[in-house]
């Protein structure tokens, strides 16, 4: 891990473990421990004794216009010995919507409270394991939510102050109060202000959204399945992704009482993310990337490769932007649905996590800084690592589609073909049933395969599909996926649980109380055996030809070509299997059918993909060196379809 490019604070992280060890000592650790050099915080304080508070801090808008400022309830659980002593802690912060509304982790864990008003149960294991350790843990709800005033406005400005506002009170930057409408201020001097930001799929968009605001004093997040741009959520290059938009969702999360006063938020919404996919100003001031130069905090990315509900452009188009901005950043890729690691490699990550914040937020030369950047789940349970992601080897391969012996069955290298291909969108079909009769001829798809690979070949990072197609109608839309074909075991992340079984057991992360477990269900791969594995996808709506922002009716009978951005991934297709490009209309339960049913035909020699190979072109040929293109014309077995799509980025999170 390089040290920041533009780090603002004055000392680095070797610095501040040399210069000002005695500091630390006096303040983060027991007397028996302040002769040793810190490389880990341990458990010794109370849980059961810390200091349970909830603070409103102004967030300076009027969301929902009532005539005062919007304050956002933030619940905090910290360490009662350090405060007695006058010594500040870091904090570890949560901001989200669903602590009423859904709750939190597998368990769909809720806040609770006592009849003062003091929070109870914190959903997740944060507080349990990390408070003992020194650490405050702070959940925020959401402008809307829970007990915070304000509106629910779907990643936009309100959603991402509430959040950095709370940052900014614990930097001495912001008010806040000691209840919702009371004018006795509260004020946050048991902390140093040194915050990480950590959260599932809407949390985890959060804190993305507040650390490309560049906030002093947010040092590191760790964004779990999490959005980066919202138009990406709800559209792709025009396709529509779900049936409704953004006002869905604010509907879904807000407390009744903001549901009640927020129409004008909720009209808003609406007008700004028209159902034709246009790109707005709603969706520029959703947008993170285009903001992640101003990135100051470390980013520790989480996400699933078969994620269909947070999908894996975004941590791909993240972690691009992080890289050419030099941001330092580590990256975790399962080969699970939306899943948080806590469910998949329980163990491993809580040791990591603790190691990341200790380093991270306390400071302790503990070599996490040393290890490899990435970690990908091979197969399940099976993980490698790369010292960096994508492999410094990655280069970018050409693969062209070619006309085989029967329509619609082709070949892929990279030579390019001639001739054309013509498939008719069929809404009733996914890309599971296009795969599964790759070797087939059929009217819904046009694939296009390698002959059996005489040596593995490493997918790694994003692919581009270029597509000039010529439809029958005056709108289509199109889908794009890479396969792997051959036999293997993968987690099954179209079923439900998405990739994991959960069991009766329980382990537990740090002590309880009455109210608060740390006691959570242990969980194991659910994996299937299939015969081919989807490795990226992608979908454009061919009427964003022109332009990635705007859509137009297409002519019939005219040629138009289009570049579909496919999802990063990671993947190795090995020696003997098959690797597939299909192109085709409607991914049912991914993407919504166009408003008619068209006829396209795809121009092949003007159609190709770009792909991150491991190794680039030398390592692709010698890959296909002595492979023939022979297809075995047989139904190919995989996972029953992906899941239904999903509306709500965490839900069941």
């Amino acid at each position: 891990m390089r040290t920041r490019a533009r780090y603002k604070r004055p000392f680095t992280w070797r610095s501040l473990a040399t210069a000002a060890t005695a500091a630390l000592m006096a303040t983060l650790l027991t007397p028996a421990a302040a002769h040793a050099t810190p490389r880990e915080s341990l458990p010794v304080h109370s849980y059961e004794n810390a200091i349970r508070e909830s603070v409103w801090v102004d967030t300076g808008l009027d969301g929902d216009a009532d005539g005062r400022k919007d304050r956002v309830a933030v619940d905090i659980v910290r360490p009662r010995e350090p405060a007695q002593q006058g010594r500040k802690v870091p904090v570890i912060m949560d901001a989200s919507p669903y602590y009423s509304c859904c709750g939190r982790g597998n368990e769909s864990q809720r806040k609770t409270y006592d009849a003062d008003g003091h929070v109870v149960q914190m959903p997740l294991y944060y507080d349990n394991y990390f408070v003992p350790r020194g650490y405050a843990f702070v959940a925020v709800d959401l402008a809307g939510t829970n007990r915070s005033d304000g509106c629910v406005d779907v990643g936009g400005r309100s959603d991402i102050q509430s959040a950095k506002a709370v940052v900014d009170w614990l930097n001495g930057r912001a008010r806040a109060y000691t209840s919702r409408t009371g004018t006795t201020r509260a004020g946050a001097g048991w902390t140093n202000g040194r915050t990480g930001m950590i959260g599932k799929s809407y949390d985890g968009t959060i804190a993305n959204g507040v650390a490309a605001t560049g906030v002093e004093g947010l040092e590191t997040i760790v964004p779990i399945a999490a959005i980066s741009s919202w138009y990406d959520y709800y559209f792709a290059k025009g396709a529509p992704l779900y049936d409704s938009g953004p006002e869905w969702l604010s509907n879904y999360v807000e407390s009744p009482e903001a549901r009640a006063r927020c129409a004008a938020v909720q009209q808003r919404l609406v007008d700004g993310a028209p159902r034709t996919g246009d790109w707005t100003r709603l969706w520029t001031e959703r947008d993170y990337v285009k903001d992640v130069r101003k990135v100051e905090a470390s980013v520790f990315v989480i996400h699933g490769m078969q994620d269909l509900n947070v999908r894996p452009k975004h941590f791909g188009q993240w972690w691009d932007g992080l890289a050419r901005n030099g941001v330092d950043r580590r990256i975790w890729l399962s080969q699970t649905g939306h899943v948080d690691p806590f469910d998949f490699r329980r163990a491993e990550w809580a040791d990591t996590l603790h190691r990341w914040f200790d380093h991270e937020l306390l400071g302790y030369d503990n070599g996490v800084d040393d290890e490899p950047m990435a970690r990908v789940e091979r197969a399940p349970d099976q993980w490698v690592t790369s010292d960096v992601w994508p492999p410094r080897a990655t280069g970018t391969v050409q693969l062209r589609p070619g006309k085989g012996e029967q329509p619609g069955v082709g070949t892929l290298g990279p030579r390019g073909g001639s001739g054309t291909e013509t498939f008719t969108d069929d809404p009733a079909n996914d890309e599971a049933d296009w795969a599964s009769r790759i070797d087939l001829s059929t009217p819904d798809k046009a694939g296009f395969a390698t002959g059996p690979l005489t040596r593995d070949l490493r997918l790694s990072g994003s692919s581009r599909v270029t597509v000039s197609v010529t439809p029958s109608t005056t709108t289509a839309h199109l889908s794009a996926v890479l396969v792997d074909l051959g036999p293997d075991t993968i987690r099954d992340y179209a079923a439900a649980g998405e990739g994991i079984t959960t069991l009766t057991e329980r382990t537990c992360w740090g002590p309880s109380t009455a109210g608060d477990s740390s006691c959570f269900r242990e969980t194991r791969a659910r994996t299937a055996d299939v015969e081919h594995t989807v490795v990226s996808r992608g979908w454009a709506d061919l009427g964003n030809h022109a332009s990635d922002t705007e859509g137009a009716p297409l002519a019939p009978g005219r040629r138009y070509t289009i570049t579909l951005d496919l999802h990063a991934t990671d993947h190795v297709v090995p020696a003997g299997h098959r690797l597939a490009l299909i192109v085709a209309g409607t991914d049912r339960d991914l993407i919504d059918p166009p408003s008619t049913t068209p006829t396209l035909t795809v121009d092949l020699a003007r159609t190709s993909a770009r792909v991150p190979v491991v190794g680039g072109a030398g390592a692709f040929r010698r890959a296909t060196a002595g492979s023939s293109y022979d297809t075995p014309g047989a139904v190919l077995d995989g996972l029953v379809g992906p899941r239904a799509a999903h509306r709500v980025p965490g839900g069941r999170a």
